[in-house]
């Protein structure tokens, strides 16, 4: 089975890579994807940023993208210490439902799990949401899971 999770860092995150290490029962058959995607806000400014201001600003939101990644992996690794999973990080800039879309169908993933941030209909009408756009749009089946 082909496993693709999206973190953020949040607890809603870390929630949803321990629920997919609950569902993975053949560790041997099993390849876990961790995506983590970052977006670049620029302040708005009469003037336009400097370069390497907005360098810095897009290096840190990589970094910090990388790590939480890979404290995922970590968790994933953890908890299979004995076994042959294979667990890869993609890390990537743009659109989160954009990439993790992409990502699955690239990558032929059989599940998407993601995690909830628990907005209610207006939050996502306001500020949008990746978890609806997976559900409505992937190209596999896709388990939302809440924070206990």
């Amino acid at each position: 089975m082909r496993i693709l999770i999206t973190t953020d860092g949040s607890d809603f995150s870390r929630a949803a890579v321990e629920k997919c290490c609950e569902l993975v029962v053949k560790p041997e058959n099993t390849a876990i994807k961790i995506v983590s995607v970052y977006e670049l806000t620029l302040p708005l400014d009469v003037f336009p940023s400097p370069t390497e201001f907005s360098e810095k600003l897009e290096n840190s939101a990589r970094e910090q993208a990388e790590s939480f990644a890979e404290q995922a992996a970590v968790l994933v690794r953890e908890r299979f210490p004995n076994s042959t999973i294979e667990v890869t990080v993609q890390v990537s800039l743009g659109a989160p439902e954009q990439i993790v879309l992409e990502a699955a169908k690239n990558w032929n993933a059989d599940l998407i799990v993601v995690g909830s941030h628990g907005r209610g209909f207006w939050g996502r009408m306001l500020l949008g949401s990746v978890t609806d756009a997976l559900v409505h749009h992937a190209p596999c089946s896709v388990l939302v899971v809440r924070k206990p």
